[in-house]
């Protein structure tokens, strides 16, 4: 498992170019400074059209991050002292963010028996919001029927379920988004993507969905490409 802090950064006027081009010039290194960091995944709109034939989002975050510490310690402290969000100081001119602590589970994928490393450069990247009637009866059932499911996708490259540490409040400039799960599938590139959401594997994940505890919150998903910094 990991430690991260996900800021999802949207904006009315600012390019996904020009917002990672602010937070290499300035929050990155001001990250690389915390106790107990390990690197940040950046991620940003995928070009191309996602075959999903069940979600077609559109609005997603033009930066979203994941700033990814040793240890869940390292990262509470992170937050709860602010020293994440002042790293970050201001946003830029009409940009707003949300931020979430979680812990990031990975899983095997294929016939592999170990959690898959999180190295392709495709991500589709899932959110779930509350409220569930049951909430802990809802992530339970998630993670025990998708990521196993998932990893039978042709040409999943790494899953990873997202669990929000509820014990670190965003702060600073970041909103709470009230996330109950997050989940992402990895790919090679988003035509590789394409041909998973084709083949039977994902009329399967399609079923479980239908069997959900009952959930009213809104749930987004947006293809993304990731590259990892170290600062």
């Amino acid at each position: 498992m990991e430690w991260t802090y996900e800021v999802a950064v949207t904006s009315a006027t600012e390019t996904s170019d020009a917002l990672e081009r602010w937070f290499r010039a300035g929050p990155l290194a001001a990250l690389a400074g915390l106790d107990g960091f390990r690197h940040v995944d950046l991620y940003v709109p995928a070009e191309g059209e996602s075959a999903d034939p069940y979600n077609h989002d559109k609005a997603g975050p033009a930066l979203l991050l994941q700033i990814v510490f040793a240890t869940r310690e390292a990262l509470i402290d992170a937050v709860r002292s602010f020293r994440i969000a002042a790293a970050f100081g201001s946003l830029p001119d009409g940009a707003t963010a949300t931020g979430t602590a979680f812990e990031r589970r990975l899983y095997p994928v294929a016939d592999g028996t170990e959690p898959a490393r999180l190295e392709a450069p495709f991500s589709y990247v899932v959110r779930y919001q509350r409220p569930a009637e049951d909430e802990a009866a809802f992530i339970q059932n998630y993670i025990s029927t998708h990521p196993v499911t998932q990893a039978k996708l042709p040409g999943i490259r790494a899953i990873a379920c997202y669990l929000p540490l509820g014990e670190a409040e965003p702060g600073g400039p970041f909103d709470d988004p009230d996330y109950m799960i997050g989940n992402e599938v990895a790919f090679d590139d988003i035509a590789a993507f394409n041909v998973a959401m084709k083949s039977p594997v994902r009329e399967e994940l399609r079923d479980h969905y239908r069997y959900f505890p009952a959930f009213s919150g809104a749930n987004t998903h947006y293809p993304m490409t990731r590259q990892r910094l170290f600062g």
